[in-house]
C-alpha cells in the first residue's frame, strides 16, 4: 500500500480554507490503495503530524506534540517524526498531495521540496505555481497569448512611501472604480474596491498587508465564470464553466465563505458558443503557465465578451468550492476526483530523465 502525504493548513491568510479543503480530500482517499499521512502546518509554520482525522475536522490537530520533518534527500523519500527533538519514526512517502492555498503552499515553495525529494505530487510544478500565484506575472504571460484581460497597474510596497505618485499613476491609466488586490494572495483576501482617491489609498494599504506587490485593475462589470482544468500526462480536460453569483457587491472573502446568499451554478445559461470559447481560453491559459494536474481558470463575461481574471493552481475543495462541484455535476464523485488527481501525480513526467533517477 502506498503512502500519501496530505499537507494542509499553512502560513498564508488562507489557512482555515486549506483545513476545510483537506477534510474533503482526506475523507475521499481510497484506504484500500493508500495510507494517508496527515501533516498540518500551523499559522506560525510548525509542521505537526496527526493520525486522527477527527482532530483535523475539529481543528485540534494544532495541539499535537509530534513534529514532522520532510527530508530533501532524494534517496530517502522520508518524513521524520520527532518528539522533544528526538526522531521517533521514519515514514516513507510515495506521493504528496498538497492541499495548501496561498503563500508557501500554492506558490511553488513546497513543490520545490517534492522536486528535491523526487516524489510525485498532485498539482502544477514550481514554475507554474509561482507564476499562477503572482497575478502580475500571470497577466504578462496571458498578454502574450492574446486573451483579453482587465487593464492594470502594478505597484510595489516600496513605492507606497510616495502615495501621491502611485495614485497619479493609477489615475492616469485607469478610471474609477478600480479593484485593488495583493498580487500573491487568494480567496479574495485583501481585495478592495476603490471608487475615489481616498478609498484607493486605503485599498492599497490593505493589500500591502498581504503582499509586497499589488495589482490595481479596471473594474469589469459582468458575469463571473469558472472552469475546472485537469491534466494527466499530455491530456488536458476542461469542464464547465460554472457561474459564481455573489451575495455582495463583489466576490470577496466574506461573500465566498460567510454570505449565505452567494451561490454557484454549475450549469449556467450562456449565449451560443460562449461555453466552448471559455473552455478553449481556459486550456490556452492552463498551457501558457505550464500547469499540470489541476487548476481553476476564472473569467468575466461582459458586454464585449470574455475577460480572463485569474488561474488558481490549488483550488478549494470545500463544500462550496467550484472545482469539485463542476466535476460532481458531470457525475465524478469526490472520491473519483481524488483518485484522478493521485493518478495524474504518478503520470507526471519527472524533470530529470527516468534513467537517471
Amino acid at each position: 500500500m502506498k503512502t500519501v502525504l496530505v499537507l494542509f493548513g499553512g502560513q498564508s491568510s488562507e489557512h482555515d480554507i486549506s483545513c476545510m479543503s483537506a477534510r474533503t480530500v482526506i475523507r475521499a482517499i481510497d484506504r484500500t490503495k493508500y495510507d494517508p499521512v496527515l501533516v498540518g502546518i500551523t499559522k506560525q509554520g510548525r509542521w505537526i503530524y496527526t493520525e486522527d482525522i477527527s482532530l483535523v475536522e475539529s481543528g485540534r490537530w494544532t495541539e499535537g506534540k509530534v513534529q514532522a520533518v520532510l527530508s530533501p534527500d532524494a534517496g530517502e523519500h522520508a518524513l521524520y517524526l520527532m518528539q522533544y527533538e528526538v526522531v521517533t519514526k521514519k515514514i516513507r512517502i510515495d506521493i504528496a498531495f498538497p492541499v495548501l492555498h496561498g503563500l508557501y503552499g500554492e506558490d511553488g515553495s513546497v513543490q520545490g521540496i517534492f522536486e528535491l525529494m523526487r516524489i510525485p505530487y498532485v498539482g502544477p510544478g514550481v514554475l507554474s505555481c509561482a507564476v499562477s500565484m503572482d497575478k502580475l506575472f500571470t497577466k504578462i504571460l496571458v498578454n502574450a497569448i492574446g486573451i483579453r484581460q482587465a487593464e492594470y497597474v502594478g505597484v510595489r510596497r516600496a513605492e507606497l512611501s510616495d502615495m501621491d505618485a502611485v495614485v497619479r499613476r493609477v489615475e492616469e491609466k485607469l478610471s474609477y472604480p478600480v479593484f485593488v488586490k495583493p498580487s500573491c494572495a487568494g480567496s479574495s483576501k485583501g481585495v478592495s474596491k476603490a471608487t475615489d482617491r481616498k478609498s484607493l489609498e486605503t485599498a492599497l494599504l490593505i493589500a500591502n498587508l498581504h503582499d509586497s506587490k499589488i495589482l490595481v485593475e479596471e473594474s469589469i462589470t459582468g458575469r463571473e465564470l469558472e472552469c475546472a482544468a485537469y491534466a494527466s500526462g499530455d491530456e488536458v480536460r476542461v469542464i464547465g464553466p460554472g457561474e459564481v453569483v455573489a451575495g455582495a457587491e463583489f466576490y470577496d472573502f466574506d461573500a465566498k465563505y460567510n454570505n449565505s446568499e452567494s451561490r454557484t451554478d454549475t450549469d449556467p445559461v450562456l449565449p451560443f458558443g460562449v461555453a466552448e470559447e471559455i473552455r478553449s481560453a481556459a486550456e490556452k491559459v492552463f498551457r501558457a503557465v505550464d500547469a499540470y494536474g489541476l487548476s481553476r481558470v476564472d473569467f468575466f463575461l461582459d458586454e464585449q465578451g470574455l475577460v480572463f481574471n485569474e488561474i488558481n493552481s490549488i483550488p478549494g475543495f470545500t463544500a462550496i468550492s467550484m472545482y469539485p462541484m463542476l466535476f460532481e455535476a458531470k457525475g465524478v464523485s469526490h472520491a473519483e476526483l481524488t483518485q484522478m488527481l493521485l493518478d495524474s501525480a504518478e503520470a507526471r513526467d519527472p524533470r530529470v530523465a527516468p534513467q537517471t533517477l
